[in-house]
């Protein structure tokens, strides 16, 4: 079974790879990823500084899902612009997310690591813009703005992940930009903001940051995510690859995520559950469930999804 992909020109052994978050922070994580079946290795969203993220407990699962407000913890873009000559030899493609506090950061950030030549560059639209603004992945035309700057610089194929969106209109939006702003691809969801979850046994918040409030991943978040693939899928029409991310335990999931338009997907919440041994698992079911088909690659999955 042919599960490769490709993403902006890039070949991907596998169409399966973990998505930047926990376990691929510190260079030890990152080269397990590397020895894994995944089929690339996403760095941690890196910022200028290192950061420790914020106070535990930060990261919690309940039934169907996991809420967290991580805090960005990351070694700091220089020490990454060290690690990927390091985990190119690994002979996956390596994606290098990035994510500043404000543009010139995203600039100086991405500037540095595109001198190191990563196969791809993820901006993380989903993340911190300016005290008292919303992420920017909400401002339409500060992201146009910041996307035509990093442009500029970035000379490898570069993507954005980006928030989820709730209203047709904010597709609409959003894919224009994209279009206009020459993007490479697209991962999207990152986590489901603002969630909360209460400890049934002490009556109490179950993460201690922002008062509790996180954001939402695993299971739960399944529907949210395909239906930001499928709306994405839908306006691009394959101009634009996508990446699905939220959600994932299983292959069936991954062949839904494909389905509706994704050419690859990210793990989040089950590669922090279960570790490395995830993607060999999950390679596995989405084989069973394409051979189930009477398919013969993840590819020919790619937007099949039929409407009633």
């Amino acid at each position: 079974m042919n599960l490769a992909a490709d993403i902006a020109g890039i070949t991907f052994p596998t169409c399966i790879m973990n998505a930047a978050g926990a376990r691929c922070v510190t260079a030890d994580e990152l080269e397990t990823i590397g020895r894994s079946r995944a089929g690339a290795i996403v760095t941690k969203s890196m910022t200028r500084e290192a950061r420790d993220g914020n106070p535990t407990p930060r990261y919690v699962t309940f039934p169907h899902g996991s809420i967290n407000s991580m805090g960005l913890p990351n070694l700091g873009y220089q020490s990454y612009v060290t690690l990927i000559p390091h985990l190119k030899t690994f002979k996956k493609p390596v994606i290098a997310s990035v994510a500043g506090f404000n543009p010139d950061e995203f600039l100086e950030i991405a500037s540095a690591i595109d001198a190191t030549h990563p196969h791809l560059i993820e901006i993380n639209l989903s993340c911190p813009n300016l005290e008292g603004h919303p992420q920017i992945g909400y401002d339409f035309e500060a992201a146009a703005h910041l996307l035509n700057r990093l442009r500029k610089v970035v000379t490898c194929p570069m993507g954005t992940k980006l928030p989820p969106y709730f209203d047709p209109v904010h597709h609409d939006h959003m894919a224009a930009v994209l279009e206009r702003c020459r993007v490479d691809f697209i991962s999207v969801i990152n986590s489901v903001g603002n969630g909360l979850v209460i400890d049934p046994d002490t009556d109490t918040t179950v993460i201690t940051p922002k008062g509790g409030f996180g954001g939402l991943g695993g299971a739960i978040i399944k529907p949210v995510a395909l239906a930001n693939v499928r709306a994405f899928s839908l306006r691009l029409q394959g101009r634009i690859p996508i990446i699905g991310v939220g959600g994932i335990e299983t292959g069936q999931d991954i062949y839904e995520h494909l389905l509706a338009g994704a050419s690859a997907v990210q793990i989040g919440t089950a590669f922090v559950e279960e570790g490395e041994h995830v993607f060999d698992r999950l390679e596995q079911e989405l084989a069973a469930v394409l051979q189930k088909k009477g398919l013969q690659s993840a590819a020919e999955a790619v937007g099949r999804l039929e409407e009633l």
